[in-house]
């Protein structure tokens, strides 16, 4: 599936079976929610902390969470994820060809 195929599955999900997209304001406050679900069980699963009993270690399902949301937040603002992430490449490219590799923390 490319990012726009995902945008669009969205959008028709959203359409039909979500009836309507929540407010941008609504999405961003739930997509705060789903990168702190994500953070808790990284915390868990790679840092210090444990688990709860009960708790569940869905790195996958948290991350495609934030993925949703995210997808969500771009088609009602008219953000073509692709090129934006297109652009995010050639902008990194250019700003950051020599920082990463002269960055002796990093070798």
């Amino acid at each position: 599936m490319t990012i726009k195929e995902a945008q669009e599955q969205v959008d028709r999900w959203i359409r039909t079976v979500g009836v309507r997209y929540f407010s941008e304001l609504t999405n961003m406050a739930c997509l705060t929610e789903e990168v702190g679900e994500l953070a808790r069980v990284i915390a868990r699963k790679y840092g210090d902390q444990s688990f709860k009993e009960g708790e569940n270690c869905n790195l996958e399902e948290e991350m495609a969470d934030v993925l949703w949301v995210l997808i969500c937040l771009a088609n009602q603002t008219g953000v073509d994820l692709t090129e934006a992430l297109q652009k995010s490449f050639e902008k990194k490219n250019q700003r950051d060809k020599e920082r990463h590799i002269n960055n002796p923390k990093l070798h």
